[in-house]
């Protein structure tokens, strides 16, 4: 059963996101964030993001990057290290919810109070 308001990350969508994710997951390392940080369009061109996935990163505009195939784990990386969210931030931008809701919901989720869906 899919989350409502998610984005469904299957094989086509993970093909297509390889090279944005292979991006995030270099910023494991702080050399590789400062690259970044001095020319992020170059060095998106580097890892050969399509032109959707660079201008999401340029707008930060995470849904879109999800539905390119970013996967939130990778994204985690550029979502925390350049942009300083944290995965309750994400969540609460692919539901369009405010954070303080998101994290509300978790919890009625959790106490058996309400569910995932919209």
């Amino acid at each position: 059963m899919a989350i409502f308001g998610t984005i469904i990350f299957d094989g086509p969508v993970s093909t297509k996101g390889y090279p944005l994710n292979k991006m995030c997951f270099t910023f494991n390392d702080q050399p590789a964030r400062d690259e970044f940080v001095a020319d992020e369009k170059a060095y998106c061109k580097k890892f050969g993001l399509s032109d959707t996935q660079t201008e999401a990163i340029l707008k930060r505009d995470v849904i879109t990057l999800l539905e390119e195939g970013g996967n939130a784990y990778y994204l985690a990386k550029l979502v925390s290290a350049i942009l300083g969210l944290d995965m309750q931030d994400l969540g609460a931008l692919e539901t369009g919810l405010t954070k303080d809701q998101f994290k509300q919901k978790l919890v009625d989720a959790n106490m058996g109070l309400g569910d995932y869906h919209g």
